[in-house]
């Protein structure tokens, strides 16, 4: 070989073990967005259109340009380490919502990767004795990247589950070390984050309380907070326990025995992985069916599969808002006003007024939740409400905020359900003054019924919203179809690629008085 083709196929080795490297990352960073698992992992690559992306085809482009002897090398090694040189820059800037956390898991398949990758690349290179075939080794080795991973992550299985076992031993150690902790399970599918929140507030009146911060609403989320946060002066431990399959909510619980549960919502939401609502119900009482004789379950009535379960292993306090039949605890919202909300809570032959900074329906009956829970631990009724006077909106789950150009914003960009949904349009569809905005992208995760509820939800909007900024290609075809049911007009209704795009859309359009609804925001699994 020439010494001008030698240098190139050096330059080539170089550039696609950089590109390998970003397009690992990127990998990785999926894998941990579907949780390590790769079933999950692969029914995401299947349905996203990544194994047609623009890089994996340049990639690929490169690889065949390489392989073909007609051409001179000068050109198509060239051709090439340009394109590998794009798509090192391309990964590189690339900006992502959620990146990858570099956790020592991710450092072991790093490095189990990389070991495969190596291996492939020297064999390649001492069996044909080229670098060049070492560097189209490597070129391929961009295309099969994703596979290379899901290998990696079967080889290190025992590995992962020696060293979580551990863990666990660990935690479930702290916790028999803290016989009086008070433990409260919440759970729910959806308004369980919010819950959790308001109540470490009001119990944080009489006792110290830790919670699961964040989503560490996983085994090893809550294995993590007891081994990392929890400390032996604690009092109080509330648990979010969240469950993408039958069985999550029941391992939790086998860790960290709660004596009360709250059951939030069972609605539609993950049917991707449940398949049915009945599934959604089962696993989410897995939390009440684990409760002691002496503990306390907390129901929402206004759920249909939540409130037609029954519950005979513990008390039960059942709370609702609409579906007040057979409800222990009714909620009911007195005034909403600028500053917030009004509201009643009537049970156990006691009526409680409360006012709150929040509003919407879902935040009060979430607040009716955590106040029963209050009650059952001895709170007093003034210290109750006055730290529901001072709990502060949860960030992206139906918070409100005035900007300095006198816009509404209605941040519920966490909310992915149907119901949390149509109740922040309800909130939207209140505001009187100026022009109801909703930016979206629609719902995920929900399932063969993924483009029912969307076109229900587009529907929906369309009576509630004088503008709706339909974000990505995900579920644009369902929220349209929805949209033109309702009623809506083509003025009424823009389109936009990412949510940038959608941000300039906005800045066009918004006045003085108007108001912006930001509901979901889909992570970078979906597009």
């Amino acid at each position: 070989m020439q010494s001008y083709e030698s240098i190139m196929s050096i330059v080539l080795l170089v550039v696609s073990a950089g590109a390998l490297h970003f397009n690992t990352m990127r990998d990785l960073m999926m894998l941990q967005q579907n949780s390590y698992m790769n079933d999950r992992y692969t029914r995401w690559f299947n349905q996203s259109g990544e194994s047609t992306n623009y890089l994996r085809i340049g990639a690929c482009i490169a690889l065949l340009l390489c392989l073909v002897k007609h051409l001179p090398f000068w050109a198509s090694g060239g051709c090439a380490i340009l394109i590998m040189a794009w798509i090192c820059v391309s990964l590189l800037t690339r900006k992502y919502k959620k990146p990858l956390v570099v956790t020592k898991r991710v450092k072991r398949l790093y490095a189990t990767i990389a070991v495969l990758d190596i291996a492939v690349a020297v064999l390649t290179g001492l069996l044909t004795d080229s670098v060049l075939y070492a560097a189209v080794a490597v070129m391929a080795l961009n295309v099969l990247s994703p596979v290379v991973m899901l290998i990696a992550n079967v080889i290190l299985r025992p590995v992962e589950k020696h060293i979580n076992q551990g863990f666990y031993n660990e935690a479930k150690a702290i916790l028999a070390s803290m016989p009086d902790l008070k433990i409260i399970g919440v759970t729910g599918s959806y308004g369980k984050t919010s819950t959790k929140h308001y109540l470490n507030r009001i119990l944080s009146e009489k006792y110290d309380v830790m919670i699961t911060p964040g989503n560490f609403n996983t085994t090893l989320g809550v294995i993590r907070t007891i081994r990392e946060y929890l400390k032996p002066y604690n009092e109080v431990f509330i648990v979010e326990m969240g469950a993408k399959q039958i069985g999550d909510i029941k391992e939790i619980c086998d860790l960290v025995k709660p004596t009360i549960g709250i059951v939030t919502a069972v609605g539609e939401q993950h049917l991707e992985s449940f398949k049915t609502v009945e599934n959604v119900q089962r696993t989410k009482f897995e939390l009440v069916d684990a409760l002691p004789a002496d503990g306390l379950a907390i129901v929402n009535n206004d759920f249909n599969m939540a409130a037609v379960r029954p519950v005979e292993n513990v008390e039960c306090k059942r709370y609702a808002i609409g579906n007040t039949e057979n409800a222990d605890y009714i909620a009911e919202i007195k005034e909403v006003a600028p500053d917030g909300t009004t509201f009643i809570v009537k049970g156990d032959g006691k009526e409680y007024e409360f006012h709150t900074r929040l509003v919407g329906e879902c935040n009060i009956s979430n607040l009716t939740a955590a106040v029963i829970a209050a009650l059952k631990l001895g709170v007093e009724e003034k210290k109750i409400a006055y730290a529901i006077e001072k709990i502060e909106q949860v960030e992206h789950r139906l918070n409100m905020k005035r900007t300095a150009g006198g816009v509404t914003i209605i941040d519920d960009a966490y909310n992915s359900n149907p119901t949390g949904s149509k109740m922040a349009l309800d909130v939207l569809s209140a505001m009187k003054q100026g022009q109801r905005i909703i930016v979206t992208p629609g719902m995920v995760e929900l399932g063969d019924r993924q483009y029912e509820l969307n076109k229900e939800l587009g529907a929906y909007a369309a009576g509630r919203a004088d503008k709706v900024i339909v974000v990505g290609q995900y579920n644009k075809d369902a929220l349209s179809e929805g949209l033109a049911e309702g009623g809506a007009t083509e003025e009424q209704v823009l389109f936009a690629a990412t949510f940038n795009e959608a941000q300039q859309l906005l800045s066009k359009i918004l006045k003085r008085g108007d108001t912006v609804l930001y509901e979901n925001d889909l992570p970078d699994t979906f597009k």
